[in-house]
């Protein structure tokens, strides 16, 4: 499964995000310093952000064409999107915000019992949001994800917030994700030596533009 960015432009504050290239790995690293442009190709790809040309391609489906007015919003790309601050609803419990959004979690490896097993939660379940530690609170966000039945799962800074002796600990999880799940990943971070652990290519941005890449 690949996503393909053809010629895409979005126009940023200080520069203007150009992509054209085909992101065909089984997991992707998007590196580069804060301000590159990572988390805006991340919002492009989910629908979040609207390029002023180009075209987006998910799995050989045009979900976004410029040129031809398509547009599809995110919840009809099928994308499991984790943003950097977890975006966890704190009103509603751990098992209820595992389930926004869910879709046919009694079938295939997606059930909720799996998730929660390979994710370590389900003690969580009934646990408010306020009471998680900033680990615990990722794994939620990625079991949301993860229920949700994507065909790509996009992860910002999936580290971000987490205490530096918990850092390996989440990072063993998304290796367990990749490996269990088999969804395409890609991975935003300013960490190489992190991005090498989970990825099998490395995309390097500066001002919005490809500045090389690597096995």
């Amino acid at each position: 499964m690949s996503v393909t960015l053809r010629n895409v432009v979005l126009p940023l504050a200080e520069f203007s995000l150009e992509i054209d290239k085909d992101l065909a790995a089984r997991t992707t690293a998007i590196c580069g310093a804060s301000g590159a442009g990572k988390t805006s190709l991340l919002e492009v790809i989910a629908g979040l952000r609207t390029p002023s040309r180009g075209a987006v391609r998910i799995a050989n489906a045009t979900v976004f064409d410029a040129a031809q007015r398509v547009d599809l919003p995110p919840r009809v790309r099928r994308v499991g999107y984790v943003p950097q601050d977890d975006a966890l609803f704190p009103h509603l419990s751990a098992q209820a915000n595992m389930l926004y959004g869910a879709r046919d979690t009694d079938a295939g490896p997606f059930t909720i019992e799996h998730v929660e097993e390979v994710l370590e939660i389900a003690p969580l379940r009934a646990r408010g949001v306020q009471r998680l530690s900033g680990g615990e609170r990722k794994r939620i966000a990625l079991a949301r994800a993860l229920l949700s039945r994507p065909q790509i799962l996009l992860l910002d800074e999936p580290l971000a917030g987490v205490h530096a002796e918990l850092r390996g600990r989440v990072l063993e999880y998304l290796v367990r994700i990749r490996d269990e799940f088999s969804i395409p990943m890609i991975y935003v971070t300013h960490d190489a030596g992190e991005a090498r652990v989970v990825c099998d290519e490395i995309v390097v941005l500066e001002r919005g533009r490809v500045l090389h890449r690597e096995a």
